[in-house]
């Protein structure tokens, strides 16, 4: 049996319960591929998983990991041809689980080709946030060229794609940040402005930005005592989106807000969505954002690349919440 190096979580607990292991390497089925890894991004999920609070669908795998980026190595490929991918490729995939290895198989609708012109260290930092940030920015939240979208955690591997993505879309962009470094990035990306949440109320920086009318589109990661604070700061119609609750999930807030101002309060978790609904957002992407990403109107954020076998470090970085992007693993350092 062919065997990898994975990371696995040994036991609830701190980043020190990661540990590199032998495993027997996957085998792809009806409609999958396997892909030899070349990087593996870090993410949010991986730490709540890790912690003993995200548990993997039914079916995944119990490795953490929800993206990387590499070559195909086998599959079905009669479905690879259908989706326009060959053995041999470079490419970025979605996962519900596995990523943290040196082989994982993903489903042929969650593989996307790796941009022209990106690293695979740039590329597996790619799929969990722009998968993320088109379902919920675009699909739910609607968010159209000339508003304004209000991003909590603009420095985040979320936050950083949201700017660009929506910049290039020909919205305006509004994020909270909690230190000056982080505003100075955010801008850099084209945020029009950064609101240092530890030192100034968002909800009258909102207002003061947008001459009193509001956010159209608000993406919120912390819920909690949040929520009642977006409604104040959205516009008449306005749509908030919740993709995670670090806040809490006790949310009170005014009701007749909502009635009388027509808002749309919705949410939305990615990893345990169906194949068909991810690789729907796949083809979205690739019709709509990947030509944007070849001609540079989004590049990529890498705050830092670590040795696979440093996953622990890389989640006691991800938790000191001082990085800028995305946090990879490379896996080339293993071989």
């Amino acid at each position: 049996m062919a065997m990898m190096n994975a990371i696995e979580i040994s036991a609830y607990g701190g980043p020190e319960v990661l540990r590199l292991v032998q495993r027997p390497r996957p085998q792809p089925g009806e409609g999958e591929v396997l892909i030899r890894v070349s990087a593996s991004g870090i993410n949010r999920p991986d730490v709540l998983q890790r912690r003993g609070h995200y548990a993997p669908p039914p079916g995944a795998s119990d490795l953490p990991g929800l993206e990387v980026a590499g070559v195909i190595e086998s599959g079905d490929v009669e479905a690879m041809e259908a989706a326009g991918l060959r053995i041999g490729q470079r490419v970025c995939a979605l996962l519900a689980g596995g990523g943290y290895a040196e082989y994982c198989v993903a489903p042929v609708g969650q593989v996307l080709p790796v941009p022209h012109g990106w690293s695979d260290v740039e590329a597996a930092g790619l799929p969990e946030t722009f998968f993320t940030v088109w379902s919920n920015v675009f699909d739910r939240g609607r968010l159209q060229a000339g508003e304004t979208l209000l991003v909590h955690g603009g420095a985040s591997g979320i936050g950083v794609t949201a700017i660009q993505m929506a910049r290039a879309m020909g919205a305006q962009v509004i994020v909270t940040v909690g230190s000056r470094d982080k505003a100075s990035a955010c801008l850099r990306l084209g945020a029009a402005h950064a609101i240092l949440y530890r030192e100034q109320d968002f909800v009258a920086e909102v207002k003061r930005h947008t001459q009193g009318r509001g956010a159209d589109v608000i993406l919120d990661m912390v819920a909690g005592p949040y929520v009642a604070r977006d409604i104040e700061c959205l516009a008449d119609d306005g749509r908030l989106v919740i993709i995670a609750v670090q806040g809490g999930t006790d949310a009170r807030f005014d009701a007749g807000q909502v009635l009388r101002r027509r808002l749309t309060i919705t949410g939305s978790t990615l990893r345990p969505r169906p194949v068909a609904f991810k690789a729907a957002i796949a083809r979205e992407l690739r019709r709509h954002v990947w030509p944007l990403i070849e001609r540079g109107a989004i590049r990529p954020v890498v705050h830092r690349v670590l040795p696979a076998a440093q996953a622990a470090q890389a989640h006691a970085l991800m938790e000191a919440d001082t990085h800028v992007g995305k946090i990879i693993l490379d896996w080339t350092q293993a071989r």
